[in-house]
């Protein structure tokens, strides 16, 4: 008989495991290397089978690496394609679905590969240091055209001194000649022009099929004989200061003839033929420099040469769209009201909904994305929750069916955050609102919790009901999280965004404050308890809010613009912003950047504040977090600055990056309790 003392050691031990098994653990900045998601889905040429990427997090390298999997269009023999250290993406079938071309990513750069499902065998097609882009298959499956990039010799003023022989002189210097000299995420740039190529599958060399100073960019499609590519280019001779007027342009590969398609201001770009080769859609809008335009749809026939516009009635941005098979409809993807969806769009105009929650292909913050193809048996797409990245699903309008779960094991061992949608008038002129906020995993009703206003940037870009790690990890971390769409966000149509022309950041403070009223209201939020941050155009509203206001208790402003005359001028793309935002240059109406900028403000600000950059960021340069740092430092206000070495504008791009950002807000809020 066992003793009393055994007896209550063995329910003790028995009690206190199986609470631990039911309490599942809260989310940490380790499980970022867990996360898994779904991208670029392709349906095979007879409909039968689906490629993907399937993209991880690792650990080792850092990075999130790209794999190759290959399923049934019902999501059975789900298998791999490659694996290893080289990150693979840009799958394209073959036209007679026997081989996969893909982009391949090593140390050692990017090339194109062939991959023949029937051997598993894998053919590299390409060499060289730079990498190729935007790869397409011939009709017959005989030839790929793709992008790369072709140096040419940069411009000096002067012959170089010859160095005598085992002499140790000073580089010599660079001269730029060009507005857009560097790039955020690329750094400065070499000199040169992206050009088209055409190689064989079965290798071989080259043929280089454009040439001088225009930009090739966007993929080039084949006409159905495979004697012509139609694509997108700027062949203005200023096209350097007016980069956004292109043109589809159609290349008779034999002659070398380039006729020019479209004609008018504005972008044109994405071009699609239908199956039947005789219909071209493509996505561009008519240029009137307005700070946002949605893009819209477009199909002319290739004999009569009439564009039609398909989308005039929508309101909405096109993000992408597919012809379906029978050529009769196109599927198009834009956000809506901050959700993702999937239409299906007759010639006439008629749309169709077929699908919603498009997204889930990006971890960090809850933005608009996701990827989708048509096939015969209906849309394959990526779909995400607040509790889910992109996961994909097979709609054919009427049935949903889940192909999926490559975060099942991970997240469902963990408390996640829920997820709530409000709406509000704004208290500047009672324009309606829309916003999400996160409940901590553990949240008790009736207690009010401290809040992070997390502010997007953009700022035309939208937030919405979607998976995002910083506002988990916040939330684990004992915060209710709001994310709000203010005015100039998108996904509400253009005068919506367009509430901020000539404006930003405009009246976007009230739209915020009025969301954070709401939530006291609603005594979810402790009022003594408030905290905000935001980045890129989020980092110019949080300094612009603790500029107005000293109810937070702590700011964190990430990778902001601060002076909006610094930004226009050495931003990576000056020729855009003055152009667009503003209406005119700095100093033809230097008042009006100052006034706009949170520079103006900096003076009125008590409130204690983290600024973090990238240090290779060259969209919202360093210079811009260092100005606001010293202009709080010079004021005795408790200031940091936070530099994250290597990073660009993507600041989260890589997965320790992104715990590292999360870890330090947390940490800067968590000294003023």
């Amino acid at each position: 008989m066992r003793s009393l003392f055994t007896t209550l050691t063995l329910i003790t031990l028995l009690t206190a495991s199986t609470t631990a098994f039911a309490e599942k653990p809260k989310l940490d900045a380790y499980d970022i290397f867990g996360l898994e998601y779904a991208s670029q889905p392709q349906i095979s040429p007879n409909g039968e089978q689906i490629v993907y990427v399937r993209q991880q997090m690792n650990k080792m390298s850092d990075r999130n690496i790209g794999h190759l999997w290959l399923m049934d269009i019902d999501g059975s023999r789900h298998q791999p394609l490659t694996t290893g250290a080289t990150s693979a993406s840009n799958p394209r079938w073959s036209p007679d679905g026997s081989r996969i071309l893909y982009i391949g990513r090593k140390d050692s750069g990017s090339q194109l590969y062939v991959l023949w499902l029937d051997s598993g065998r894998t053919a590299q097609l390409t060499q060289g240091p730079y990498a190729p882009s935007n790869p397409s298959w011939s009709p017959d499956g005989s030839r790929i055209a793709f992008n790369q990039f072709v140096p040419s010799e940069a411009p000096r003023l002067v012959k170089p001194m010859k160095m005598p022989e085992g002499a140790n002189w000073a580089p010599t210097p660079t001269v730029i000649d060009r507005p857009v000299f560097r790039v955020d995420g690329q750094g400065f740039l070499p000199h040169g022009q992206t050009q088209r190529f055409i190689i064989s599958t079965e290798g071989g060399a080259l043929r280089q099929i454009t040439e001088g100073p225009y930009p090739q960019n966007g993929p080039a499609i084949w006409t159905a004989d495979g004697e012509q590519l139609i694509f997108t280019s700027n062949q203005r001779e200023d096209w350097e200061l007016e980069g956004n007027d292109t043109e589809l342009f159609r290349l008779t590969l034999t002659t070398g003839q380039l006729e020019a398609l479209t004609d008018r201001y504005g972008p044109d770009n994405s071009p699609a033929l239908s199956p039947d080769g005789e219909t071209l859609a493509w996505l561009g809008f008519d240029d009137a420099l307005m700070s946002y335009t949605n893009s819209e749809l477009y199909v002319m026939s290739l004999e009569d040469g009439e564009p039609q516009l398909l989308t005039g009635d929508l309101d909405r941005d096109i993000d992408a769209f597919e012809w379906a098979d029978n050529g009769r409809s196109i599927y198009i993807s834009y956000a809506d009201y901050g959700i993702g969806v999937i239409e299906r769009i007759r010639l006439n105009g008629d749309r169709t909904r077929i699908a919603e929650h498009l997204g889930g292909t990006t971890l960090g913050r809850p933005y608009a994305s996701g990827d989708f193809d048509v096939g015969p048996d209906g849309v394959v797409f990526t779909q995400t929750t607040p509790q889910q990245p992109g996961d994909l699903f097979l709609s054919n309008g009427n049935r949903e069916t889940r192909l999926t779960r490559l975060n099942s094991q991970m997240l469902q061992n963990h408390q996640l955050a829920r997820v709530e949608e409000f709406r509000y008038p704004s208290s500047h002129d009672g324009l309606e609102i829309q916003g999400w906020f996160a409940y901590p995993p553990d949240y008790q009703e009736g207690k009010a919790y401290p809040l992070i206003l997390e502010i997007h940037g953009g700022p035309f870009a939208d937030y919405g009901p979607r998976f995002s790690m910083e506002v988990q990890l916040m939330a684990a971390a004992g915060y209710v999280v709001a994310y709000i769409n203010p005015r100039g966000s998108t996904s509400y149509g253009a005068d919506f965004a367009n509430k901020i022309h000539h404006a930003y950041p405009g009246n976007d403070y009230y739209d915020l404050i009025s969301g954070v009223d709401m939530l006291i209201e609603r005594g979810l939020v402790d009022p003594d308890r408030l905290y905000v941050t935001g980045g890129s155009g989020g980092g110019v509203l949080t300094a612009w809010i603790i500029g107005k206001t000293d109810r937070f208790k702590a700011a964190a402003v990430v990778k902001p613009v601060i002076n909006w005359t610094s930004f226009v001028l050495t931003g990576d793309f000056t020729p855009f912003f003055h152009k667009y935002w503003f209406p005119a240059l700095p100093w033809e109406a230097p008042e009006h950047y100052h006034a706009r900028s949170p520079l103006a403000l900096a003076g009125n600000v008590t409130t204690p504040t983290m600024v973090m950059t990238g240090e290779a960021d060259w969209r919202t340069p360093m210079w811009e977090s260092e100005q606001y740092y010293q202009a709080l430092k010079l004021q005795g206000i408790d200031s940091v600055l936070v530099r994250i070495p290597e990073a660009p504008h993507s600041i989260a791009a890589r997965p320790s990056q992104m715990a590292t950002k999360i870890a330090h807000i947390l940490a800067w809020f968590e000294k003023y309790p």
